[in-house]
């Protein structure tokens, strides 16, 4: 039976898919790719929603206003759907082999109604509570996990030389949600009300979950267990890198949601400007790719060793611009600091599985039949490594806006935490070179990345 037969046969048993073998080239242009794409279309959309009822609140916050609550306030409401989408990285990588993709993906994106329907009831009270405003909020980290359950889908679609390509157009699709929610709220509330920033996405949110459940497809042969996270979660290098990926990703997530009450608050008079801030989740999600394609010719570790020093330079710009009340320095800088925020995300994710590699086979010879086992292993143990560590990394997001509340709120300004993150990125910056240049020096393979320890 071909996969085109395997895929029409499917929706009498619930869209299950038993024989799926993406690495055979005949059943990949038999079939296999036509349906790994329809797939990837419909989780990037379903992601892609995610992302933007998980970063919804940090324009929502920006308006209101007429609650006077204070800037601390707000930003533990901007907080908390970090806190929480973070958390829920952890159980949704493993759903999809539970439930199955497609049954997960609409389920999922069901889910996302919590957030949008509750924020609309919350907004069009002028007596909801400040506690409840938090618990609210909270429920949009709903969106923060549909990233590890769409990438873990994806992965068991496409054969191994193309996932890197499948993987990072799923991540960039999701990830450019920051920014649409961004540009598209500002206008959405000014011409509809603040209940519109929910209610808006409720006909996306019910279209995704619908083309799901009639387009896409369960594999049987998504396997994931939690005992293989928790044995990756034993490793030292997979908590080196959930460092790393706390000042990549979770710089990413943390400086996307904080950016505009970040503008309102520090430039008060450019408020209006707010509506700018869409671009710097765009620019850090467009160049995420160029991270990984500069970590194949040049090698992940250098890349984001490198990387780190940009940001150090781009924080303290920050820093400057906003000493100085300069909005035009702070606005490039703040662009600058997302943007290699952006090439150090693809540059992590790049490093996780050539290090496990490097490490599998090392002292193997090419060819034989331990050196493939070893790289089998390899790929199973960095695929759990990466569902934890994007799910530790996540928290960074979390951590960037109660550092720029908390700053605020003590000396009345910013710079606190900015000195506290230029620091964190001098930390990895040393790591990265400890670990993983120390002794391979200017090398350029990616397999430099094995680790020392």
């Amino acid at each position: 039976m071909t996969v085109a037969q395997v895929a029409s046969a499917t929706p009498a048993k619930g869209r299950w898919i038993a024989d799926w073998r993406p690495d055979d080239p005949a059943f990949w242009t038999g079939g296999g790719r036509r349906v790994a794409r329809r797939n990837l279309v419909l989780s990037i959309a379903a992601e892609h929603l995610g992302f933007t009822m998980w970063t919804v609140w940090s324009i929502v916050a920006v308006k209101l206003g007429a609650y006077r609550f204070s800037t601390d306030q707000l930003f533990w409401i901007v907080s908390l759907p970090n806190l929480v989408g973070s958390a829920l990285r952890f159980p949704y990588t493993f759903a999809p082999a539970r439930f199955g993709g497609r049954n997960w993906t609409v389920v999922s994106a069901l889910l996302l109604l919590v957030p949008a329907v509750l924020l609309a009831v919350a907004v069009s009270d002028p007596a909801t509570p400040y506690w409840a405003f938090l618990v609210i909020a909270a429920t949009a980290g709903l969106g923060g996990g549909n990233f590890a359950s769409s990438m873990a889908n994806i992965t068991y679609f496409y054969p191994q030389d193309r996932q890197g390509a499948a993987l990072g157009l799923n991540a960039a699709g999701g990830n450019i949600g920051v920014s649409s929610v961004q540009l598209v709220m500002p206008l959405v509330i000014g011409g509809l009300g603040l209940a519109a920033a929910g209610l808006f996405w409720v006909p996306f949110i019910l279209a995704a979950a619908i083309g799901a459940y009639f387009l896409m497809d369960n594999l049987t042969a998504a396997r994931a267990e939690p005992r293989e996270m928790v044995k990756a979660a034993g490793r030292a290098q997979t908590w080196i890198m959930s460092v790393l990926y706390i000042g990549t990703f979770g710089s990413f997530i943390g400086y996307s949601t904080a950016f505009p009450l970040l503008i309102k608050s520090q430039f008060p008079e450019r408020a209006a400007l707010v509506s700018l801030a869409f671009l710097g989740p765009l620019v850090g999600s467009l160049i995420r790719p160029a991270g990984g394609w500069l970590s194949d010719r040049l090698g992940g570790a250098a890349v984001t060793f490198w990387n780190f020093a940009a940001m150090i330079v781009s924080v303290l710009l920050v820093w400057r611009g906003l000493a100085g009340h300069s909005f035009a320095l702070f606005f490039v800088a703040y662009m600058l600091l997302i943007g290699t925020s952006g090439v150090g995300n693809g540059s992590t994710y790049r490093m996780i599985p050539a290090i496990f590699r490097a490490k599998a086979v090392a002292g193997l010879e090419t060819g034989t039949p331990e050196h493939e086992e070893a790289a089998r292993t390899a790929r199973r143990d960095s695929a759990a490594a990466i569902g934890f560590i994007s799910a530790i990394g996540a928290f960074g997001g979390f951590f960037i806006n109660r550092g720029f509340g908390s700053s605020i709120a003590a000396t009345g300004g910013a710079g606190a935490a900015i000195a506290a993150f230029a620091a964190f990125y001098a930390v990895c910056f040393a790591i990265t070179w400890f670990c993983y240049l120390r002794t391979y020096g200017a090398a350029t393979a990616p397999s430099l990345a094995a680790a020392r320890v």
